[in-house]
């Protein structure tokens, strides 16, 4: 995630260093994202974890997936004559 160059506050944000809330801006700064604390100073650089693929469950896949997925079988019926 790429922030722009000017510093945007983050709502609801709090400084891990401080425990103020509100007071935390983010930014980009040669390529890399940043939060800055304004009320004592803390910044650091963030870093975020690549998105992985959701495993596939019955829950997230499609109806036309489960049908196509599902194997039926006809049996022909049983005569009854002794």
């Amino acid at each position: 995630m790429a922030f722009n160059k000017s510093r945007r506050f983050i709502a609801g944000a709090v400084c891990p260093r401080c425990s103020e809330m509100d007071k935390v801006v983010v930014f980009n700064e040669d390529g890399k994202d940043y939060r800055e604390c304004v009320a004592c100073g803390y910044k650091d650089e963030m870093h975020f974890s690549p998105q992985v693929r959701e495993l596939d469950t019955r829950v997230n896949q499609v109806e036309e997936e489960v049908k196509a997925e599902t194997q039926v079988l006809q049996f022909p019926p049983l005569n009854d004559d002794k």
